[in-house]
């Protein structure tokens, strides 16, 4: 289990932006009302496959799942599989669950807030996927802190995948982009980058589908996009 020191930057419940936008239609109220009671990650204690989706099986987990267009895709792609998705932004989680009651999604859990509080509740291994798509780039040096891939996250990673388990990440900022490469470099001892062709990294993986953000990065500001797959050794 990966130790956080008191004071390090990246330890557990520290959560940066903006967590409500526009006031809720009336339907996504009432998804947050009745339906999210119902598919929440429990407060406490542990989130194993068995508490959350009554068997053990497969599980993902989504950091920021935005809209949640990803997470019920994966969710719908693999229904045999548990998915965790955890977002601060309550908006984002009104558009995830108009997602799971249109798509009748049984198997996702949903968590509105800290996504390291609840992952570092995962018991060690238990993971086959963790996916960071797009996060917040927090461009400015003095923010760089704030970043989800920094050294304090990415050790929880490693402690939550199992072995031959995957990291995939996802961004459109040139800073972050050289930030998390050299986060990740400094982990190598855990992770394997997965480089299936010279440009394999700017290319989406099959099974990876494209969100409303990245399609708003490519065709609205002219971003390049780059994907990466790290494999837990």
């Amino acid at each position: 289990m990966t130790a956080f020191k008191e004071g390090d930057p990246t330890t557990l419940n520290r959560l940066y932006g903006r967590s409500v936008g526009k006031p809720l239609r009336a339907r996504q109220q009432g998804l947050v009302d009745h339906l999210l009671p119902q598919i929440a990650v429990p407060e406490e204690g542990p989130v194993t496959a068995q508490r959350l989706f009554g068997e053990d099986r497969p599980m993902h987990f989504e950091i920021g799942f935005g809209g949640g267009e990803h997470l019920a895709y994966r969710a719908d792609l693999l229904p045999d599989h548990g998915f965790i998705g955890a977002e601060p932004f309550l908006n984002g989680v009104a558009q995830a669950l108009t997602h799971v009651e249109e798509q009748r999604l049984a198997n996702v859990r949903l968590h509105h807030g800290d996504a390291l509080e609840v992952l570092a509740r995962v018991p060690d291994g238990a993971l086959t996927m963790i996916y960071l798509l797009h996060p917040d780039p927090w461009p400015k040096a003095r923010h760089a802190k704030r970043r989800m891939m920094n050294d304090g996250p990415v050790a929880l990673f490693a402690d939550k995948l199992r072995p031959g388990g995957e990291l995939r990440f996802g961004t459109d900022h040139a800073v972050y982009l050289r930030h998390a490469l050299m986060v990740m470099q400094r982990h190598g001892e855990s992770f394997e980058w997965v480089v299936e062709s010279p440009a394999s990294w700017q290319n989406r993986p099959s099974g990876w589908c494209e969100t409303r953000y990245e399609q708003k990065a490519r065709e609205k500001f002219g971003h390049e996009v780059w994907y990466f797959r790290f494999r837990r050794r």
